[in-house]
């Protein structure tokens, strides 16, 4: 949305005009066009003029006051090309006569400067009142219709119950309901349905899955080094880790100080170990050739890219060669953040500690118990601590039974402590000296030593006596004054379950950044997650149970010709699902779904010869045969240099970098994997044959199961009448085409299948591979 936009919906009730905030209209303004020679980077500053200064700016070009004896303005204003700024050599449009006018207009007003939004922690602001006859089921609705009453708007009705049930399964688990769980709800006349299905979905394993698929992108979770060969590393039971915390909801501060130090913790238990191997989860290489130093400095970079992309929303990593042209980010910053990590890397290049083998070792690693054998222990450890209990002081008749179950049991927690899975980790060492690099070349050792410091704009830590460490970072973090972490996680949540955040650049809230649209509802949502002991789902079940949440998301034509992207949520959105919510939507309705928490990776069918040009070693992609073949894809092997064509063709990331949110493209390609993908063939086989053994006796009965099942709701009779047509054409061709062989012709039919014509069920297949394909099944509305 441009800036122009954005001002409007952020503007003032209608019928009182906004003044210029320098928030809201003039920073971006300034950012986008005059920043890069007249910001915070002092390499390339020119005229020694700042105008992200105010200090600066009222003493040389602006006079609070007079825009005409402003020079800004008569610089941005003029025609001639010699005087006019930003000059052509700088390849920045003029600004607009619109773009001009606020910038008079705020000189005219006092030309006030204002801290970045961002930078300055949130305070909860007071919920607007509502107005009679609003729907208001929280605070969130109350600011929402108050900004859309202000602009003459009322919030869209709420959506049918076959579309609320089939929007919440899918962004709360990623898996569609049921008919009969649609129906359920359905049913359920008390007031309380919703609310009651909502903590249902928080409280179910698949919650722990799908939240899980958003923190790997953040975090570049994969299975493989990514550079050189690519080759598979060990780190399974970190995967575990994050599933178990977001179903424990373990609170957001505690989950970020173990992944980035939890190996620092006083006596630190074993997830909290796993949990550190978050530092690893970066591109490494074992190449003959690779340099030490050099893979030094870009764990470094990497790492500074990540922490401040994935928790605090900065671009930190433009101030990797030199100081950041929007932001207050220094090189010395850059730096000073990669230093608390300066104890992460025994290695920089593992070439000489592990060969050209995969899965590769890359130490530190220790042995770990993945998600599901841990739940065994714990069960065993119940029983045993029952069994204990009741052996104390007790001798009946059947004490002898209950010592034996004892001995059993104990025997039994010792296998399975046995299967364990080596997983990376970190291990602090003795921190290694950093440097500014000059330029960021790794072969420059000219710059100052620096030591652990968080970005000189913000609070320094409070440490005396000590080198700080990473610790110290990770609680810096998540601290209540911290004015980033709470509004950046909230902004993303709120993008997930409702299309586009509050403020649009979810991975970077800078100079760079969009104002948000309604910068108190973000702030109040902030100081709510903090004040709720960082309880995640506490926050997801605030904006899921809001009226806005619930809304229809029909289009409204009028409403959308001002707010096209649906930035005062006068309605839901509509959005592609994601590529991994297409594939277990495909497993789901067709039953070859295996649901497993936790444990083995998923190999599921790709293109022989995909992998002929990975290399050291060579390797063939075998498929899983087993079960694993048919589970949830946030178990899916992510092989960084060549990901799997479906997820390719849905927009997944490599995950080589710090993902917020996914692109959505709408091709061809796509269309043909629906089609062709070996995956998505099988459901669609499957489904064929729980239609002819579930749907009915009619071709009309089946036909309407077989849509309910793949969209959610009944079909019209102008699509059943569409489908019929579609299948009566398919049954004539397989028909032809077994009488021309003289023999049965099907689609991989297997001995559970002799009861149905092969003939009958290729026509069928044709049918579910058309639902399959359809933009409504595709898409969470």
């Amino acid at each position: 949305m441009s800036w122009a936009a954005c001002s409007l919906l952020a503007a003032c009730p209608a019928g009182r005009a906004a003044p210029p905030s320098y928030n809201r209209d003039i920073r971006p303004i300034l950012a986008d066009r005059c920043f890069a020679c007249h910001g915070p980077d002092s390499g390339a500053r020119e005229a020694d003029l700042r105008l992200d200064q105010e200090a600066a700016a009222l003493a040389s070009v602006i006079v609070p006051g007079n825009p005409d004896r402003s020079e800004l303005i008569a610089r941005v204003a003029s025609n001639d090309p010699d005087v006019r700024m930003p000059p052509a050599e700088a390849n920045k449009p003029a600004l607009t006569p619109e773009q001009i006018d606020v910038l008079r207009q705020w000189i005219a007003a006092g030309a006030d400067y204002e801290p970045h939004w961002s930078y300055i922690p949130p305070q909860r602001p007071v919920a607007p009142a509502a107005s009679i006859g609003a729907i208001v089921h929280n605070e969130i609705d109350r600011f929402l219709a108050a900004r859309l009453e202000s602009l003459g708007w009322a919030p869209a009705a709420a959506a049918d119950g076959p579309t609320l049930v089939r929007r919440l399964y899918f962004d709360l688990t990623g898996l569609p309901p049921t008919p009969e769980q649609v129906d359920e709800y359905l049913n359920d006349q008390s007031p309380e349905a919703y609310v009651r299905l909502v903590d249902r979905l928080l409280a179910s394993e698949a919650y722990g899955e799908r939240m899980a698929s958003w923190w790997f992108d953040l975090v570049r979770f994969a299975n493989t080094v990514g550079y050189h060969g690519d080759q598979e590393h060990r780190i399974t039971p970190y995967r575990d880790y994050v599933i178990k915390s977001f179903n424990d909801n373990l609170p957001f501060d505690q989950f970020t100080i173990e992944q980035l130090a939890g190996d620092l913790l006083p006596n630190p238990m074993m997830w909290q170990r796993v949990a550190s191997g978050y530092n690893r989860l970066l591109q490494t290489t074992h190449e003959g050739g690779a340099q030490d130093a050099e893979y030094r400095a870009k764990h470094l970079a990497d790492r500074v890219r990540n922490v401040s992309e994935t928790w605090l929303g900065a671009s930190m990593g433009c101030a990797e060669c030199h100081d950041h042209k929007f932001d207050p980010y220094t090189q010395d910053d850059f730096y000073g953040l990669g230093a608390f990590f300066a104890d992460v890397d025994h290695y920089g290049s593992f070439e000489k500690v592990a060969k050209n083998t995969t899965p590769s070792e890359r130490p530190p690693e220790m042995l770990a118990w993945t998600l599901p054998v841990y739940r065994e222990i714990e069960k065993c450890d119940r029983r045993i601590a029952e069994l204990e209990q009741s052996l104390v002081g007790v001798i009946d008749a059947k004490w002898q039974e209950r010592l034996h179950e004892l001995s059993e049991m104990k025997a039994a927690r010792a296998q399975l402590e046995s299967r364990f899975e080596p997983t990376m980790i970190t291990q602090a060492i003795e921190p290694r000296t950093v440097r500014v690099l000059p330029r960021g070349n790794w072969m420059d050792e000219s710059g100052p030593v620096v030591e652990p410091h968080v970005p000189h704009c913000f609070k320094q830590l409070d440490i005396e006596g000590r080198r700080a460490n990473r610790l110290d970072l990770a609680r810096w973090i998540v601290a209540r004054d911290n004015p980033l972490t709470a509004r950046v996680t909230v902004n993303r949540l709120w993008q997930r379950l409702f299309g586009v955040g509050l403020s649009k650049t979810v991975i970077d809230l800078g100079s760079q950044g969009e104002w948000p649209v309604n910068q108190e509802l973000l702030d109040w949502l902030a100081v709510e997650f903090m004040e709720s002991g960082w309880d995640v789902k506490h926050v997801i079940r605030l904006m899921v149970t809001s009226h806005a949440y619930r809304q229809s998301s029909r289009p409204r034509p009028e409403l959308d010709a001002v707010d096209p992207e649906n930035r005062l949520v006068g309605r839901q959105s509509r959005f592609r699902l994601d590529a991994e919510q297409i594939r277990d939507n495909a497993l789901a309705v067709s039953g070859l779904l295996v649901m497993q928490t936790g444990g083995g990776v998923s190999r599921p069918y790709q293109p022989a010869g995909y992998y002929a040009p990975l290399n050291f070693p060579e390797r063939e992609y075998e498929p899983s045969t087993d079960s694993n073949q048919f589970r949830r894809s946030a178990y899916v092997h992510w092989q960084r240099q060549f990901l799997h064509p479906w997820l390719v063709a849905f927009d997944a990331p490599t995950r080589e970098e710090c993902t917020a949110q996914r692109p959505v493209s709408n091709t061809p390609s796509a269309a043909l994997v629906l089609l062709n993908d070996p995956s998505f063939v099988e459901a669609a086989r499957a489904l064929a044959e729980r239609t002819l053994n579930s749907g009915g006796a009619s071709d009309d009965d089946r036909l309407q199961w077989a849509w309910r099942i793949a969209t959610g709701r009944r079909a019209a009779s102008e699509e059943i009448s569409l489908l019929a047509g579609l299948l009566e054409q398919h049954r004539r061709h397989y028909r032809d085409q077994r009488e021309a062989a003289g023999s049965l012709v099907g689609v991989g039919v297997s001995s559970r299948d002799t009861a149905i014509d092969a003939a009958e069920l290729a026509a069928w297949t044709s049918v579910t591979r058309v639902l399959l394909n359809l933009n409504e099944t595709i898409t969470r509305n």
